[in-house]
């Protein structure tokens, strides 16, 4: 039984073209789920505030920022909001 939100990791890391984010919730609750780049600017939001089930989520991010433009090779982080908690992890972009 998952009692808290967790923010597993992402698969694979480092990726290319495409990865899967991974995160455990326990209730039914909106989640905010967004890519950055190093220097903090914001890549894409992959969660805006959509409600996500009781137990083990997955989200794919493609590697592109909200344009459609395939993102720079490099360090992103990924910041999930949930439940008034926040977590942040790191994944690298290869070319």
């Amino acid at each position: 039984e998952v009692t808290k939100v967790e923010l597993q990791g992402n698969y694979p890391n480092p990726f290319n073209p495409m990865t899967s984010i991974y995160f455990q919730l326990p209730a039914s609750m909106p989640v905010l789920l967004r890519v950055y780049d190093v220097s903090g600017r914001l890549v894409r939001t992959l969660l805006a505030g959509q409600v996500m089930s009781v137990g083990g989520n997955k989200v794919v991010w493609d590697g592109k920022d909200s344009s459609g433009k395939v993102a720079a090779a490099g360090i992103y982080f990924y910041k999930l909001e949930a439940n008034g908690l926040i977590f942040t992890k790191r994944m690298t972009l290869l070319k």
